[in-house]
């Protein structure tokens, strides 16, 4: 059966919403109905079954409307299976794993989501913003170091999560006892 997927993420050159993308057509593959939005297009999540965040990470911060909106929804997300990614480190340390910022472990550990799993990134001169970006993309960190591959295996192991749930009954809220009317004893 499939679930109601939102793939939301904050992107800032582009590279963490084109991951969001491969994320989202992954998860169409295994025929489950997903939309994938700009955290701030994202008015309501009641309609989700299952919530992938992600967000940019520079300099070990999070888009602060990808923290506005974990902390928008933390009650909401409690209720749904949550998976959160962070994208961004580019060139010869592209592979180091990015520790979550506090406000992001805080927020993950109370929702109970696993921690975030770190993307490459990619930093292109043309759409690089900022003076530092700018001066970076015109070095060894320029190019796109995401492994899409990596990528759609993730989203593929989300896929399970999902299937693994629906065929468990450990998440189901158990069935009802029904009640005698009072006054009425076996015997």
């Amino acid at each position: 059966m499939s679930k109601k997927v939102l793939v939301a993420y904050a992107s800032k050159s582009g590279a963490t919403a084109g991951i969001a993308e491969a994320i989202g057509t992954e998860l169409r593959a295994h025929n489950h109905v997903v939309d994938v939005l700009d955290v701030n297009q994202v008015k309501d999540i009641t309609p989700y079954d299952a919530v992938v965040l992600g967000s940019a990470i520079y300099i070990r911060r999070w888009r602060r409307e990808a923290v506005r909106f974990l902390r928008h929804h933390v009650d909401e997300l409690r209720a749904r299976q949550v998976w959160l990614f962070h994208s961004g480190p580019v060139g010869p340390d592209k592979d180091e794993e990015q520790t979550m910022p506090p406000a992001v472990r805080h927020l993950a550990h109370e929702i109970g989501a696993t921690p975030a799993v770190t993307f490459p990134g990619s930093l292109d001169p043309d759409t690089a913003k900022g003076f530092l970006a700018r001066h970076m993309a015109t070095g060894d960190l320029a190019g796109d170091s995401r492994d899409w591959t990596v990528i759609r295996a993730w989203a593929t192991d989300i896929n399970a999560a999902l299937e693994a749930t629906e065929r468990s009954t450990w998440h189901r809220p158990p069935t009802p006892t029904p009640t005698r009317p009072a006054g009425h004893f076996l015997g």
